[in-house]
């Protein structure tokens, strides 16, 4: 009964968003009040159909109630609880309706929070808001219904993909959909600009805050994923820009451009038109990777489907959906004023500098991405773009955005002094002189890759910490020993100043763990008994033992490998894991790694199968014949948490920024936008 009520909430919220879409537009059209604020109650009762069924497609997980096939084929009475609610978005139906769960939960938080909008703007909003959502509905009830039942119900089910049923696999959806659809917002904006025909500063100070939220939960959702990977597949690494990887961070890149653009749109009333274009571009992009997962044409450990029929659905979506936003675009974007003038040298300059720089490289990822697809498509070569393509083009993409990065806030508005603001950098170009020098000593001279990163992250740093020392005053504290001063400026200082040092830095640190992980990494593989010793990175490993060890619903192979440092002392015990999910007979690693400041000590265990021929890696046999061969694979992978040290900065400087005032608040008294309402309507 609960499923079938999910079910009927789920059609119910189809009308409910058509109802909300349609009066939302026709409201905002005809500037007609009544219809204009029914709009807003639409979105919170959209949101509650939708709730009702997301909750009872978990209800139907939670209980094992097998008779809906979404379960069977998603879940198993073995599941601990955390994957049996995991197994709600961990599969194509359910996915989707989280997806357009998270829509409905930002068209209820702008009818909620966007009290200081404009009438005629928040209506048109939701209304676009809306009709994104029936897309995805008719999308979802047509072609992939979660509450289908299975008749007769099997006695149990199949199980989840074993790669999901783990703790960072069942954050890192959510948080990944509250950044892609989230880009949602900002689409809706511009589009309802377009249909307003003018885009102010107020206009941007609107969408900022929520292009912001979007980029935040997308920064922490890539991190998990990436973090996901880097211990669950058991390779030793944190990226392989895989396509369905690339489709999360494409959106993210565009994001970051239009964070950076919007602030221009707001502070000076310039590149409304550019802002727009980019608005409708991310969220494109997000459309994009919805298609790219369950189309068929990719075949990845993230994708969820493997029909294209669904992929043609998701398909025409897209491009009606960016279609008509372009074409909009293309229609009114003659119209929008120029806005403010400023010379190529400014705040204004870099952030076009920087818009660009990100756009290009958006552009480089999404050609590596859809080239190869391309080719396939029209019966052509096999070809294979992986990590050279990208790091050979994006890689110095970035360089210079860098380097900007530490120079662009220094940089006053409308114009500037280029020697001026570049002679209150010199520290941090010693500084990045004195960390290439020592990086160059302290590895005998190389790699040179690491040399020059280590030197753009130094700078980057000491720019970050240039800048917000100069707008604190605390060259003055020092000379003048009165803190009482700075410490007023420090607290004074709009929080979205310091979110922005905190993410600058952020990236300077993810950029250290990059280039310790890209150039520094030491790797051991061995074949081995019990009673071996290995050394690496000036760690000496043993090999104890392996044994059985039985899971809630696996068989695992536990090897012991007892750490000591080169003294001989004891450091830790390393307990990596080799699991067969008895279900599906699938074999997942699960790596042991010891982290510390400078790095991680990473260690995989598995069979040496071509030595015992038959045994599976899971058998009984293989842990108790002494023997038994085993292949330990051992890595250190210098200066990887601060990779994750550094995502989270910036995931935290974003949120930091969210708190201010002025993003929070986000719009002129609400007495003054019914002044001018009144008067568009008079003339």
């Amino acid at each position: 009964m609960i499923v079938e009520l999910g079910h009927f909430a789920l059609i119910l919220g189809l009308f409910v968003a058509v109802a909300q879409a349609g009066l939302g537009l026709l409201g905002g059209g005809r500037n007609n009040a009544l219809l204009m604020a029914v709009s807003g109650p639409a979105a919170i009762a959209h949101l509650g159909c939708l709730a009702v069924a997301f909750v009872a497609l978990s209800h139907a997980h939670i209980v094992s109630d097998f008779s809906v096939a979404n379960v069977a084929a998603n879940s198993n009475s073995l599941m601990p609880m955390l994957y049996k609610v995991t197994g709600v978005w961990g599969n194509h139906e359910g996915s989707m309706l989280l997806w357009v769960t998270v829509l409905a939960l930002f068209g209820m938080a702008i009818a909620v929070f966007g009290q200081n909008l404009p009438d005629r703007l928040k209506a048109r909003v939701l209304g676009v808001q809306a009709l994104v959502g029936v897309g995805f509905l008719l999308f979802i009830i047509l072609t992939s219904n979660p509450f289908e039942r299975l008749l007769p119900a099997p006695l149990d089910g199949r199980d989840l993909n074993p790669l999901l049923q783990d703790p960072g696999l069942a954050f890192h959806p959510p948080m990944l959909y509250l950044g892609y659809v989230g880009l949602s917002v900002a689409f809706s904006f511009a589009v309802a600009a377009l249909l307003d025909g003018r885009v102010d500063p107020a206009w941007a100070r609107w969408v900022r805050p929520w292009t912001l939220v979007a980029w935040v939960f997308l920064t922490l959702g890539i991190g998990l994923g990436s973090w996901w990977a880097y211990y669950e597949l058991g390779w030793g690494g944190w990226w392989f820009w895989d396509p369905v990887e690339n489709a999360s961070f494409m959106p993210w890149l565009a994001a970051t451009a239009l964070l950076h653009s919007a602030s221009v749109a707001e502070k000076r009333d310039a590149l409304k038109a550019w802002t727009i274009l980019l608005a409708i571009l991310a969220f494109s992009l997000s459309l994009m990777g919805a298609f790219l997962v369950r189309s068929g044409v990719l075949t990845s450990v993230h994708a969820f489907a493997t029909d294209p029929e669904r992929g043609v659905f998701i398909l025409i979506l897209t491009v009606l959906a960016t279609g008509g936003a372009l074409g909009l675009f293309a229609w009114r974007a003659p119209a929008l004023q120029a806005g403010g003038l400023f010379r190529p040298i400014s705040r204004e300059g870099g952030l076009v500098l920087n818009n660009l720089l990100l756009a290009t490289a958006t552009a480089t990822v999404l050609l590596g991405t859809l080239y190869p697809l391309f080719l396939d498509a029209l019966d052509g070569p096999k070809v294979s773009v992986g990590a050279p393509y990208f790091n050979a083009t994006f890689v110095p993409l970035m360089m210079p955005l860098v380097v900007l990065a530490a120079i662009g806030p220094l940089l006053p508005w409308k114009r500037a002094d280029l020697a001026g603001v570049l002679g209150r950098l010199w520290g941090a170009a010693l500084t990045a002189l004195a960390a290439a020098l020592l990086v160059w000593w302290w590895r005998d001279g190389g790699p040179i890759g690491a040399v020059i990163g280590i030197a753009f992250a130094a700078w980057l740093a000491a720019g970050v910490a240039i800048e917000w020392g100069q707008r604190v005053g605390l060259g003055q504290a020092f000379r003048d020993g009165d803190w009482s001063r700075t410490l007023a400026r420090v607290t004074g200082l709009p929080r979205a100043a310091h979110g922005m040092s905190l993410a600058h830095l952020g990236l300077a640190v993810m950029i250290c763990g990059m280039v310790g992980d890209s150039f520094w990494k030491t790797e051991v593989i061995e074949a081995a008994h019990p009673g071996d010793q290995f050394q690496v990175a000036g760690y000496s490993v043993t090999l104890d033992e392996v044994g059985q060890q039985a899971g809630p619903n696996y068989q695992a192979l536990v090897g012991q490998l007892t750490v000591r440092d080169a003294d001989g002392r004891f450091v830790t015990v390393l307990q990596p894991e080799k699991r067969t999910y008895t279900v599906q007979s699938m074999v997942t690693t699960e790596a042991a790694i010891r982290s510390t400041f400078w790095g991680d000590l990473y260690a995989v265990i598995e069979p040496a199968e071509l030595l015992n021929r038959g045994q599976t890696a899971g058998s009984a046999a293989a842990a108790s014949n002494p023997a038994q061969a085993w292949v330990v694979r051992l890595y250190f992978n210098p200066l990887v948490p601060w990779l994750w040290a550094g995502i989270l900065m910036m995931a935290g400087g974003g949120a930091i920024s969210l708190s201010d005032r002025r993003l929070r608040v986000g719009a002129p008294a609400r007495r003054k936008q019914v002044a001018e309402l009144r008067t568009e309507a008079g003339s």
